[in-house]
């Protein structure tokens, strides 16, 4: 399936041939334009939309933020954005490239579209913004989300090499699925609208979500593509893969794995302490209920 974007300019394929070249990135030159693009958007997402659109949309809350609830209101708004646009292509390519789904394992290890090239690109895009700005307030943000950005960015950027396992990149996009609520979540907090029935339904969403997307899919994913690394390690033929490139793969999509499991047990406490009743409050009823 072509890549259905805009193609590349000429002068930018040729300036970066070299790099892509010396990275051993192949397909890199041919989605630049992407990965700027998509950069360049999130950022003015970041900077120009959000004040402007939540200053008008929530005026009692977002001018009166402090400078760190700020900085992650805007934050979670660019996120938003990214997740339901990553979402959709991912979902479009995997559904319409029929392609990739005649594909045998070592297609799925080397194999490319220009579909699955540009979600990986604007995905790397993405990440790239994240990873400034999560550098840039790594005090608001955590070394949690500085490196979740690090090793997300790596992995988009891995699958633009020769290019590597293109096809289980795309899969794992998917793990965007749950972001909206989680921003949703988020914002629920921030407008006082903690304990209400949406941000209960919006909660259990969330952990349903997070749970299917991240934990279900998303190790089945890694261990079939495990299994597909490991027959290509096996059978090296003309595309041997690189002891580096498989070790430094595989440490990050398991680290990312190990992060979704410490991370759904924080939401979890998260979503349940919202809807914990005060001790005070379970003792006067609990004197009720002996009254009557």
């Amino acid at each position: 399936m072509r890549d259905p974007f805009v193609s590349p300019p000429e002068l930018l394929v040729k300036a970066t041939e070299p790099i892509a070249k010396a990275l051993a990135l192949k397909t890199l030159p041919y989605h630049t334009h992407e990965i700027l693009l998509a950069f360049s958007f999130y950022e003015f997402i970041h900077r120009v939309v959000s004040p402007y659109v939540s200053a008008r949309l929530a005026p009692q809350f977002y001018p009166h933020l402090s400078r760190k609830t700020k900085i992650n209101w805007d934050v979670h708004f660019v996120s938003m954005v990214q997740s339901c646009i990553i979402n959709a292509l991912a979902l479009w390519v995997i559904y319409a490239d029929k392609e990739r789904k005649q594909w045998s394992w070592n297609e799925r290890v080397w194999g490319y579209t220009g579909a699955g090239g540009m979600v990986q690109a604007l995905a790397a895009g993405y990440f790239a913004w994240d990873l400034l700005a999560s550098i840039k307030d790594v005090d608001v943000h955590g070394w949690g989300a500085l490196f979740h950005a690090a090793s997300a960015l790596f992995v988009s950027m891995m699958d633009l090499q020769r290019p590597f396992v293109n096809y289980y990149g795309i899969n794992l996009v998917l793990y965007e699925l749950s972001t909206p609520c989680l921003n949703i979540h988020w914002y629920l907090d921030k407008v006082g609208m903690t304990g209400t029935t949406l941000q209960l339904v919006n909660g259990i969403a969330l952990l349903g979500l997070f749970g299917g997307s991240r934990l279900v899919w998303g190790i089945y994913q890694n261990y079939s593509m495990y299994k597909d690394i490991w027959k290509a390690i096996q059978n090296p033929g003309e595309l041997p893969v690189p002891s580096w490139l498989a070790l430094a793969y595989l440490a990050c999509t398991t680290a990312l794995s190990v992060l979704n499991f410490y991370w759904i047990g924080l939401m979890i406490q998260s979503v349940a302490k919202r809807f914990e009743k005060p001790q005070k409050d379970e003792d006067e009823e609990k004197k009720r209920k002996r009254l009557r």
